[in-house]
């Protein structure tokens, strides 16, 4: 009994705050290559991004996983992440391995991300299985992004639209166009920088 009379005693609120607790304790920044091994690139990445407070959304499907205890469960290679969502995430550039087996990512939306840095894209823009895939890209607010970072996602050879909003460290604009107008010609570039 409490001290109120009632048999039961007031838990934990469960809801996200308490999901990311019950995850694995491995921090997030840090790259397990024995999962990634183990339930596949997918998965793996799946599961650092969503310990890291960003969202997925997978081939076929409409909903965004959004909670790491939710994460669907039955053949691992039926899902496939197709659009990721960094909104106010952690994610950071040691984690960007995760990202390197997955063949199906058409979006990403980095948005607020304090921990991303031009070093990031750059290997954003280096990895092979991004490079074909992904087809829209969104930076907005990130602080730590220069001219450096946005020119290196001039790799991601099949980019149709690419949006950069609010980032303070983006100096040359007129630059920015040029080199994409000549490296992906039918690249919907839209700027919203000071």
């Amino acid at each position: 009994m409490d001290a109120r009379g009632g048999g039961r005693r007031a838990g934990p609120r469960r809801g996200r705050r308490a999901a990311r607790w019950l995850a694995p304790s491995l921090p997030p920044a840090l790259v397990d290559y024995e999962r990634i091994k183990d339930v596949g690139p997918d998965r793996a990445a799946s599961e650092w991004l969503l310990r890291c407070g960003a969202t997925v959304r997978y081939h076929g499907q409409e909903r965004w996983q959004k909670d790491y205890n939710h994460l669907p469960t039955g053949p691992l290679e039926k899902y496939k992440i197709q659009a990721i969502d960094a909104t106010e995430s952690c994610i950071m550039r040691i984690g960007f391995d995760y990202l390197e087996g997955l063949q199906h990512v058409e979006k990403i939306r980095l948005c607020k991300c304090h921990y991303i840095e031009d070093d990031c894209l750059e290997k954003l823009g280096k990895l092979e299985n991004l490079q074909k895939s992904i087809l829209e890209m969104e930076i907005i607010s990130c602080g730590n992004i220069t001219d450096k970072g946005i020119i290196a996602l001039y790799h991601l050879r099949n980019l149709k639209y690419l949006l950069l909003s609010d980032l303070p460290g983006v100096r040359e604009k007129e630059n920015l166009i040029q080199t994409f107008k000549t490296a992906l010609p039918s690249l919907e570039l839209k700027l919203d920088l000071k």
